[in-house]
């Protein structure tokens, strides 16, 4: 399959909504402004800072070093799914089930707070479907091997949610075999967070194409102005420890990609659907057309990197399990890939990084629920000094 032409100069596939095509850009930082506190990175996490510290009365400086959510937020594969990066069952193992349990609940309130917010067209409340395997029948004996496996450990997350009162249903449909979330819900990423920005910009000044340059207890420098703040929330995910090198090796910058389609017949993915072991995921919008995103286990240390382009190994994973995605041949319009966090026990991190600047991040690429949660964490450390929760790398 080859790339089309597309309708704007963008390669991301989300940006071709409307609504996000005619979003006007905010202007850069042009001038030495004075706040009390100043916000780094206009993603899901940077923009729920904002949110907070608006609520909280005080007077917050954003600055983005490209558009609203033209990173990571902006380019992810659009699933509001409740839990941590890794599966409520596993979290228990590694953190504690209290904590788990915590962050999956705290994660499930996200959700319904988001589709409060920017209302059905942006958050669709379909739920979420855990697939073992990929669509289809197993190609190999080693694919049918491991969808057994996968089977067993949707079981056991099974038995875990239904313990604790949290809604989950087995899934055996066209699609195979494995959960149903209900509680979970689907979005544009981009629209997501354009709405927000949309939202506070009568109460916060947001500024866009306004890289960073200098960060240091109190001051901000980008470009061609700065901040002065009492307080800095460093709301990055991807690159993070670029931005703050004292945090390389509590966070890695790896590569995740994605593509997308022309529309394929509706209703052939009626929710997001994540399956062999959540490392291939895909979604269909009103139109039709298929997200879809993976790949990274099969290319492990290439994708331990800082660039951005797509690749060649794993654009062409994405293009065979496309089609099992979408259950038959089908033309593909964009190739993108965005650079996210990772932490080494998938904990996201809130921690305070130097005097007077607090860090979120490393979401392990589920950072649509958790970046949030873990943004107004941080501005409680930073504020309050309240310590993060237990299932927070602090």
């Amino acid at each position: 399959m080859s790339s089309s032409p597309t309708a704007t100069k963008s390669p991301v596939g989300w940006d071709q909504d409307p609504v996000v095509r005619r979003t006007p850009r905010r202007a850069p930082l042009a001038e030495n402004l004075r706040a009390d506190v100043c916000v780094i990175g206009l993603g899901g996490s940077g923009l729920a800072a904002v949110g907070e510290l608006i609520r909280r009365g005080l007077s917050v400086v954003g600055v983005d070093a490209g558009r609203v959510a033209a990173g990571a937020a902006g380019r992810n594969g659009g699933f509001l799914i409740a839990g941590s990066a890794i599966a409520i069952h596993e979290a228990g193992r590694g953190w504690g089930l209290a904590a788990a349990l915590d962050l999956y609940r705290q994660t499930l309130t996200e959700i319904g707070a988001l589709a409060e917010l920017l209302g059905p067209e942006v958050v669709r409340r379909v739920g979420s479907i855990r697939l073992a395997g990929l669509p289809g029948e197993p190609t190999s004996q080693a694919e049918q091997e491991d969808r057994k496996l996968e089977l067993a450990d949707c079981d056991e997350q099974f038995e875990l949610l239904r313990a604790h009162g949290i809604a989950v249903e087995r899934y055996d449909g066209p699609l195979g075999q494995g959960l149903f979330l209900p509680d979970d819900a689907a979005m544009n990423p981009a629209r997501r967070a354009l709405g927000l920005a949309e939202l506070y910009a009568g109460s916060a000044r947001l500024f866009e194409d306004s890289p960073v340059t200098e960060i240091r207890t109190g001051l901000v420098s980008t470009e061609a102005g700065s901040v002065a703040a009492g307080l800095i929330v460093v709301a990055v995910d991807g690159k993070l420890e670029m931005l703050l090198p004292e945090l390389a090796g509590r966070v890695r910058t790896a590569r995740l990609q994605m593509l997308a389609t022309e529309p394929v017949s509706p209703g052939r993915l009626p929710c997001p659907v994540y399956g062999r072991w959540g490392y291939d995921y895909a979604q269909q919008d009103v139109a039709g057309r298929i997200f879809i995103g993976g790949g990274r286990d099969r290319f492990v240390e290439q994708e331990w990197t800082t660039d951005g382009s797509p690749s060649a190994g794993i654009q062409q994973w994405l293009d065979q399990s496309v089609v099992r995605f979408a259950g038959a041949p089908v033309r593909v319009t964009h190739r993108w890939a965005a650079s996210v966090g990772y932490t080494p026990d998938a904990r996201p991190l809130v921690t305070e990084a130097r005097p007077g600047v607090i860090a979120c991040g490393g979401y392990s690429g589920t950072g649509n629920l958790v970046g949030p949660i873990a943004a107004r964490a941080a501005v409680a450390l930073g504020m309050d000094g309240t310590q993060p929760a237990d299932y927070f790398a602090s």
